[in-house]
């Protein structure tokens, strides 16, 4: 038997193609191995568009479910756009035919929107955005859907048929059972070859292949479990080309659970060998190293001095673009650990907890974004950590005043750079971010509230140690952080020691404000410090109604004529302040300064903008976003706010109290002032309505009852003011409610009083003050002194006789015609004298130029044989012979303050006096 190793030439020659044909077989079976993970899907533009199609129609059906329309109405748009995008493909592929999954998601969006729409209080409980997304939705789908009615009465007439456009086979089983939810996108079948193709193939492979007898020839192939296991995992030459086949369901689903295998492989990672350090998940970018830098070396002698430049090295970076706030505090953080394990001393401590606070404060980039939770938890936590470390040493100072130069941490007296109350001010100002970035409705802010407890703890801990060893600069800012947390808060005790009532507490808030604001009054030397001081003092007692202090304390500081100056917070504050003052006012029936002070605050629809409670929209302009970022961060909490509309009805009330009596006295007046134009707004907005119904807002209950009191109906007044409706709108906010009721009914009857005196006066000869008290329900005493104040400031002409308790009318007033022929005779008087003074102000007079009528003769040949002058002292003539002043000199004194009218006769002959001005003044023209 001859060796293999030598064979005749056309045996070398088939051996050399085998060799080949087993070689390509590799080549072809590591090929398909590599691709085992990344498999390559040949898709067809109609498997594309409808893929993306289902995928949108997938995620209409979750915001349905969801109820999320605001974004119902950006997927169907996205809808829409694809639709348009997939045309072409739907008028080569099908002909035109819309696919039936897309009129299946029409038609159920169709029918959604109009169950939603029929549900008008599921409408109104919607959100803003949802509310707008399903209007303009529904007005697109209606217009959207008129291409495919069709399309859409088919489907409606037999919604449970198969869709015409997917084939059967290719369903998945949760597809076939409902509807509701589309696992896969469904396309049609691609690339599918016939089986027998592949088992001849694979047949004549092998018989190629192991056509030899010789077991080492075979042996180059594997043995059969290799070749079976290749075989079962999909390799070779037929695995190749299966890879751009359609797989069924089946198959689909095995490769994903094999991927998700390999996925789980991939995360649990390879096991380490013996002596490796074993594997590290790093993130991308740069590597981070595995080991921090050290603070110090091995070697390094750690002392005070040491730590500090460690802590000033670390420090340069704050604030530079790049650095890793994080590490910083990580950092800082770790230098407190060194220098506790080696004792360094407390002022060093203190030096090092300073700085690492301050590094937390900087972690927040945007000065207006609040913390983190966690970091504001944190922060409170160290604050509180450097209060005891002061506190537990005696002979340590820290301020800003000392420098690092005179900066003592090793020996006593210890002196460290550093300012604690500006942690204290920045603590304030994120507590107040934090509750600003919150809803106010909402629990989440009640949680955040509740943090003012901590907040104000670590303000009065600060204010003893300050009183005990701080400088006045520091004493005074922190005061004003104890005032700016009390001077917005009710106190019952303060309350029933302003009433001059028993307190169960002696110390309230009213005698703390008073020592705190006192102390700045007289130790600061800053101008904004003692304003927001004696603004917050006033409001305080405002709130506590001692009015008369308030008052006099605002008339004292003079702000009025120096807050344009201040800054805008101290602008808000003053706002606030003038509010206050106002609501107390009103409580304590001081009903003009009442009005005078809600006036600039209410009159020009601004209110809420002015006390920083929100944002108003512009009508010129629009606010760019820094100017309405700046706008927010002025807002106070809502735990602060005023409600504005017990302010609005307060103050309109207060406008009615005041003008319809004044209405009532200057009917007939032709310059009549307008005392509140907000109100007069209101007034005639209903008077405009052609149907007037019963009242339901605030403004309509104060409008009614002004009418009612205007008509002298002083009963239906007080019951459209005081009422359960208005009881829970505005009355029972104020914390001594029934007292504010009760002087409101007091304030009605006697305003109506007035009212009556004005409106009927002319009507009598004299008027029974028991009748009068009767008739509004009031003492005989308070209308003896409101009629003998009346008659005092001469309001009405009359006198009262106490014999018979009667008010004697003197008929002294005019008439209606009277009124209106005073006032013709005024306009015609006013115009005469506006002639006169154009003809006097002619450089020229053209008129008769020939006689010698120029304006320099005028002096020597006046007109009608009088001068200007002449002509004033003939009046004055007529003035006296008349026995009475001239009507303007009345007018004069009336607007001074009081009012003279003259009898009918007087009337009478004034008026002929003004006749004979006038024929005077024609015969000069003639003459002329």
């Amino acid at each position: 038997m001859s060796s293999k190793f030598f064979m005749s030439d056309s045996e070398s020659s088939d051996s050399e193609s085998e060799e080949e044909l087993i070689r390509e077989t590799r080549l072809i079976a590591r090929i398909s191995d590599d691709e085992e993970d990344t498999k390559r899907i040949v898709r067809s533009a109609k498997v594309k568009r409808y893929e993306e199609l289902n995928t949108v129609i997938k995620n209409i059906r979750n915001y349905r479910k969801n109820k999320d329309l605001a974004s119902l109405h950006s997927s169907f748009e996205e809808l829409c756009r694809l639709y348009t995008k997939a045309t072409p493909v739907i008028e080569k592929e099908d002909g035109g035919k819309v696919p039936r999954f897309f009129t299946r998601c029409l038609v159920e969006l169709e029918d959604y929107l109009a169950v939603v729409w029929e549900d008008k209080d599921g409408r109104k409980k919607m959100t803003k955005n949802n509310a707008k997304g399903l209007t303009t939705m529904r007005q697109k789908l209606r217009k959207y859907v008129k291409a495919f009615e069709e399309d859409m009465k088919i489907f409606r007439e037999s919604p449970d048929d198969f869709d015409s456009d997917i084939e059967p086979d290719e369903v998945p089983d949760a597809e076939v059972a409902s509807d509701e939810e589309v696992e896969e996108p469904l396309v049609a079948d691609a690339f599918k070859k016939e089986a027998s193709v592949v088992s001849e193939s694979r047949e004549a492979s092998v018989k190629y292949t192991g056509g030899g007898d010789d077991d080492d020839d075979y042996s180059d192939w594997g043995s059969d479990g290799d070749s079976s296991s290749s075989e079962s995992d999909g390799g070779g030459t037929v695995n190749l080309r299966d890879k751009f086949l359609k797989k069924t369901t089946a198959q689909r689903e095995e490769d994903e659970m094999k991927k998700k295998a390999r996925s789980e492989r991939k995360k649990e990672g390879k096991p380490a060998k013996e002596g490796d350090g074993g594997w590290e998940t790093v993130k991308k970018g740069t590597v981070i190293p595995t080991e921090k830098p050290k603070m110090f070396g091995k070697d390094d002698e750690i002392s005070v001095k040491t730590v500090t430049n460690k802590l000033n090295e670390i420090m340069a970076a704050r604030g530079k673009k790049g650095t890793d706030r994080k590490e910083q505090i990580e950092l800082v953080h770790e230098l407190m650990g060194i220098a506790r394990e080696n004792d360094l001393g407390q002022a060093i401590y203190i030096k090092i907890q300073y700085h690492l606070i301050m590094s937390i404060y900087d972690y927040t980039p945007s000065s207006s974004d609040s913390m983190r939770p966690d970091l504001w938890e944190k922060a409170l936590k160290k604050i509180e950590e450097m209060l005891e470390m002061l506190e537990s040493v005696d002979d340590l100072n820290i301020g800003e005043h000392i420098t690092d130069e005179t900066e003592n941490l090793e020996t006593s007296p210890f002196k460290v750079h550093g300012d604690v109350v500006t942690i204290i001010e920045k603590m304030d100002e994120e507590f107040c971010k934090l509750v600003k970035a919150c809803d106010a409705h909402s629990n989440e802010f009640i949680v955040k509230l509740r943090d003012e407890v901590k907040v104000c703890k670590i303000v009065d801990r600060m204010l003893h140690y300050q009183e005990r060893s701080g400088v006045v600069p520091d004493i005074c800012r922190i005061y004003l952080r104890k005032i700016e947390h009390v001077y917005y808060k009710y106190d019952k005790d303060a309350a029933q020691l302003a009433r001059k009532e028993e307190s169960k507490t002696e110390v309230t808030s009213l005698k703390m404000m008073d020592k705190l604001c006192t102390y700045i009054y007289v130790r600061d030397n800053t101008d904004r410090l003692r304003t927001r001081a004696v603004l917050c003092h006033i409001y305080h007692k405002a709130l506590h109604d001692c009015w008369y202090e308030a008052r006099d304390l605002m008339l004292m500081a003079h702000l009025q004529e120096t807050i344009q100056h201040s800054d805008l917070p101290t602008q808000i504050l003053y706002n606030r302040t003038l509010v206050q003052l106002g609501l107390c006012g009103f409580r304590h029936a001081q009903i003009k300064e009442a009005h005078n002070a809600l006036l600039d605050i209410q009159s020009g629809g601004r209110a809420k903008e002015l006390l920083a409670q929100g944002l108003l929209p512009q009508r010129q302009h629009e606010r760019t976003s820094e100017q309405e970022k700046q706008e927010k961060q002025r807002q106070i909490p809502f735990h602060m706010h005023i409600n504005l509309e017990m302010l609005e009805c307060v103050y309109l009330v207060s406008a009615m109290l005041i003008e319809i009596p004044y209405m009532a006295a200057h009917e007939f007046d032709a310059r009549r002032r307008m005392i509140s134009k907000s109100f007069h707004h209101q007034l005639k907005n209903s008077e405009r309505q052609s149907l007037v119904g019963p009242p339901e807002s605030m403004r309509e209950h104060v409008v009614a009852a002004s009418k009612a009191m205007r008509n002298g109906n002083w009963r239906v007044a007080r019951d459209l003011l005081l009422n359960e409706k208005m009881n829970g709108k505005v009355w029972d906010l104020f914390h001594n409610a029934d007292e504010v009721r009760a002087m409101l009914g007091r304030k009605v009857q006697e305003e109506s009083l007035r009212t009556y005196l004005f409106t009927y006066s002319h009507v009598y000869d004299s008027i029974s003050l028991v009748n009068l008290s009767k008739m509004f329900e009031l003492p005989h005493a308070t209308v003896h002194a409101i009629i003998s104040k009346m008659i005092i400031n001469e309001e009405i002409m009359g006198s009262l006789d106490e014999p018979t308790l009667c008010l004697v009318m003197h008929k002294t007033e005019p008439s209606p015609m009277q009124s209106l022929s005073l006032q013709l005779a005024d306009k015609l008087y006013n115009l005469v004298e506006n002639n006169d003074r154009v003809l006097d102000q002619k450089p020229f007079f053209q008129r008769n130029m020939q006689g010698g009528g120029g304006y320099r003769d005028r002096q020597q040949k006046p007109w009608g044989g009088n001068s200007n002058r002449d002509r004033r002292d003939g009046q004055n003539d007529r003035g006296d012979r008349g026995g009475g002043r001239d009507y303007m000199d009345r007018r004069n004194q009336d607007r001074g303050g009081g009012r003279d009218y003259l009898g009918r006769s007087n009337a009478g002959r004034d008026m002929g006096d003004r006749s004979d001005r006038g024929r005077d003044y024609m015969d000069r023209r003639r003459q002329d």
